[in-house]
């Protein structure tokens, strides 16, 4: 009944709402095709019927172009396909408004139980035995940590996230006519970066929804959670905190230098204050008494004199907390608190953001601190090559305890050749910068706080030097031993980074100095554990269910040695990269995963489509608070038998066993390359960030970035690293019989659901009529029919062990979401494909220009896909 009712409001709130205002575009001012508007539904239809009639999309799109276009030249057939992709561009944005529009109101049909609901739980002698108390107590030491990244899945420039959030105005309002105008102005608006944006753009477009979203959401609903407690003392202004990598994650991007860390710390605190300074002006307006009147008037202008100026740093976050709980004092004292509840407002915000908006954090792959301290040792005469000439116990004792000069600049420039032969992966820019950018953090702490960066992240972890490295290089870059204010972070990614990361935190726990270290950072560890990139090591089903098991057991490594642990997950948007539903994946966490706090990365489109708006950001900060409180407020716990986890165990072995045959297969890297655009990618205008590590000719696995990895496959509409092997598997465990446990499982482990159910999400956005041609490929066709065979598997023993008789059958709003994104989308892959089948086929050396625009066509149409898909990769 519930479901009914959700889709007859789907219906009435977006599709019915965004089939009227899509009309409006029939009167889009696009030059050389005036009927583009009539036109597009006529080519959803015609690439409907083909993909169902079994046609290649060269055939449907010539078949269109004959019937429909009337163009016969190869030139005006490119022109129309550009202007086909700006149009289907530009439903998208409107697609994204509409939904977006009506998300508050489609929120009564959740599943998931507001903040508002515990706040106001009453304490029950039978079933919530001091409720509000425990409550209480668990949110004044809980936090939830979001933390922005910069992954290139995300380009809407400030100026187009403008016009989206008038148009989601405007539509609530239903205001036709104002409508109209923006769409106008939103198909004469560039919607492409016309170059590759630099880090400190990316950093400067995420700081926008810092400045026009985040910062009043944040303030309000910490000052909700305080005012309706009935604990009066509580102030846990960490209880929410923004984290931020654009600037920081220097991992594989060269262009993330010292110097952009520094102004994007700088642009990051210059931001807030400009906000501070509009919310001090207002109260000026309002507090226009003798009292308070001039020290708002100097605040105000100790901030104006700081928002301009980078080197200016006279105004710490105690002298601007100091002023506002000044003239609060006043307020009560001698003007009856008039006003005071708006002046609270700020000092909340002031108290949640201080100086440093978000706190920045630093991510350098562990190669490069190897690298890095092999040039110390050796300009410091302890080695002459390489780390491999000393023990493992005298390496650990230098890095933990001997001094080294602190003339670290590192006069390396007489030495290169010494050190690196030409055909080295070593980079000494990249050492003189991993100096420079970890001195130069007293200086961003000593302006911004000691929030404002205290996190240091090592990608690539797989040993125990992976954070002792780190821990020396603070030492030899001016910190003191035992007072170094960072949270050393190591990042398991791979299979074995993850199976040893416990033998490695345990040596590290039972080294003295850095216990030491642990104690100075308030006895906690944060660990990483790689979603991305472990999935695409060891397959879907794999990574997630040892990543769900590695937690249990570093919580309870860390217990035996009293250090508190917290879990940061790297969750990109699809399943593939560690995404799908968060609530349903932190709900799942059993009682033997630490939860003291909730900490990811938002990535991507993510950004702006589960925290891009007010609503989105507040609504999704309460489910995270809500999924870490529900395991301590509530009697009913997460337990998975024994016999369960066997269960999963076996499923886990036989879908790694699979994925891994495929990812051994001689034509896996060859069928990205050839039949997806992975190469195009890297030449997009899409983010800073290069596609692959390194800089070798041949492509390999493991120096292939995530996001063009899983992003490739979505492009393909064949979402491999969402699903493969888990059909194999679960077949073969109905053969032995198991099919009553695998049943059992499902219904009564959430873990086990959660997985199941993203990768069914992945399932259902596969479709593989598109590449059906491929499959007659000389080359490549019977390597697609396995990726096919499995696809076909997959969803059939999916269907089988949930008892449902289609995919997300329980998910109709996300369902209904996929269902019209996919079918504005369509045009858009089928011209991709196109585009790929010319290149394929070749063009003449006459035909130069022609062939540099069908790259420019499947380059184009890789942004509308990514952003129709709002979790892409």
């Amino acid at each position: 009944m519930k479901q009914t009712v959700m889709e007859n409001s789907f219906k009435r709130l977006v599709k019915n709402k965004f089939n009227v205002y899509n009309s409006l575009f029939l009167n889009l001012p696009f030059h050389k095709v005036s009927n583009i508007g009539i036109l597009v539904p006529l080519l959803q239809q015609s690439c409907r019927q083909g993909l169902s009639s079994g046609l290649e999309p060269m055939q449907i799109l010539d078949s269109f172009f004959t019937d429909h276009v009337k163009v016969q030249t190869e030139q005006d057939k490119i022109d129309f396909m550009f202007r086909i992709i700006q149009y289907i561009e530009r439903q998208i944005v409107l697609y994204d408004s509409v939904e977006d529009a009506a998300f508050s109101d489609l929120l009564q049909f959740s599943k998931h139980r507001p903040l508002k609901d515990y706040l106001h739980i009453k304490d029950d002698d039978k079933t919530n035995v001091h409720f509000s108390e425990k409550l209480s107590e668990k949110l004044s030491t809980f936090s939830a940590r979001i933390v922005l990244t910069s992954h290139p899945t995300q380009f809407y420039s400030p100026s187009v996230l403008d016009i989206m959030s008038k148009l989601r105005e405007l539509i609530k309002k239903n205001d036709i006519s104002g409508i109209d105008l923006s769409l106008h102005q939103l198909g004469m608006t560039s919607l492409i970066n016309t170059s590759k944006p630099t880090p400190l753009d990316e950093a400067k477009n995420v700081i926008h929804l810092l400045r026009n979203v985040y910062y009043d959401a944040l303030g309000e609903l910490y000052s909700n959670i305080r005012q309706n407690l009935p604990n009066e003392s509580f102030d846990n202004t960490g209880v929410f905190r923004l984290g931020f990598w654009p600037g920081g994650d220097r991992d594989g991007n060269p262009f993330v230098t010292s110097a952009i860390t520094m102004d994007v710390a700088d642009e990051l605190r210059m931001s807030l204050l400009k906000c501070y300074y509009h919310d001090v002006k207002k109260l000026s307006q309002m507090l226009t008494f003798r009292e308070v009147e001039e020290p708002l008037k100097e605040l105000k202008n100790l901030l104006y004199e700081n928002m301009f100026d980078s080197g200016l740093n006279t105004l710490t976050y105690e002298k601007i907390l100091t002023a506002l709980v000044d003239i609060k004092a006043s307020l009560l004292a001698t003007y009856n608190g008039l006003y005071v509840e708006e002046l609270e407002s700020v000092i909340d915000k002031v108290k949640i953001f201080k100086t440093h908006f978000a706190t920045m954090d630093i991510r350098q792959n562990h190669l490069v601190h190897k690298q890095t301290i092999e040039a110390i040792l050796i300009e410091n005469n302890i080695i002459t090559n390489s780390l491999e000439e000393l023990p493992k116990e005298k390496l650990i004792s230098i890095l933990m305890s001997k001094e080294i000069p602190k003339n670290l600049t590192l006069d390396l420039e007489h030495m290169r050749d010494k050190l690196y032969s030409a055909d080295s992966n070593k980079s000494v820019d990249a050492i003189f910068d991993t100096i420079e950018n970890i001195t130069q953090l007293k200086d961003i702490q000593s302006k911004n706080g000691e929030q404002g960066c205290n996190r240091y992240i090592i990608s690539n972890s797989e040993d125990v030097y992976s954070v002792l490295f780190v821990y020396a290089l603070f030492r030899w870059c001016g910190w003191s031993q035992g007072k170094i204010p960072f949270d050393i972070i190591p990042l398991f990614e791979s299979m074995e980074g993850i199976k040893n990361s416990e033998t490695i935190m345990r040596e590290l726990f039972n080294i003295p100095e850095y216990r030491l270290h642990l104690k100075q950072r308030q006895d906690e560890q944060t660990i990483m554990l790689g979603f991305s990139d472990g999935t695409k090591d060891g397959g879907y089903l794999k990574a997630n269910w040892s990543i769900f098991k590695t937690k249990e057991t570093l919580s309870a490594l860390c217990d035996e040695f009293n250090i508190k642990a917290v879990f940061f997950d790297g969750r990109g948007g699809p399943p593939a990269r560690g995404g799908g539903k968060t609530h349903r994946f932190y709900a799942a966490q059993t009682e033997k995963i630490a939860n003291h706090a909730i900490q990811l990365t938002i990535q991507g489109q993510t950004i702006t489509s589960k925290y891009g708006t007010k609503e989105h950001f507040t609504h999704n900060c309460e489910q995270l608070l809500t999924a870490g409180l529900s395991h301590t407020l509530f009697e009913k716990k997460n337990v998975i038998s024994k016999e369960h986890r066997l269960l999963i165990d076996e499923l886990s072995e036989i879908s790694f066993a699979k994925y891994r045959e495929l990812k051994n297969h001689s034509l896996f890297l060859p069928y990205l390359e050839d039949k997806s655009v992975l190469k195009y990618y890297g030449q997009t205008n899409i983010g800073s960030r290069p596609s692959k590590r390194g800089n070798k000719k041949k492509l390999e696995l493991t120096d292939l970035r995530a996001i063009p990895f899983v992003g490739s496959w979505s492009q393909l509409k064949q979402n491999v690293p969402g699903y493969f092997g888990i059909g194999t598997a679960i077949q073969s465990l109905v053969n032995a019989g198991k099919l009553d446990e695998l049943k059992e499982c499902f219904k009564e482990v959430p873990v086990f659901r959660a997985m199941l159910s993203n990768s069914m999400m992945s399932l259902y956005k596969c479709n593989f009529s598109l590449t059906n041609y491929i499959a007659k490929d000389k080359t490549y066709g019977e390597f697609r029919n396995i990726l096919y065979d499995e696809y076909k598997l997959s969803k059939e023993m999916l269907l089988l062990i949930s008892e449902q008789t289609v995919l997300m059958q329980e998910e109709v709003e996300s369902k209904n979401s996929i269902d019209i994104r996919e079918e504005i989308i369509l045009p858009l892959l089928i011209i991709q494909q196109y585009a790929l089948q010319k290149l394929e086929i070749g063009f003449e050396e006459s035909d130069a220009e022609k062939e540099d625009f069908y790259k420019k066509i499947v380059k184009r149409s890789l942004y509308g896909n990514i952003n129709a898909s709002r979790n892409s990769a």
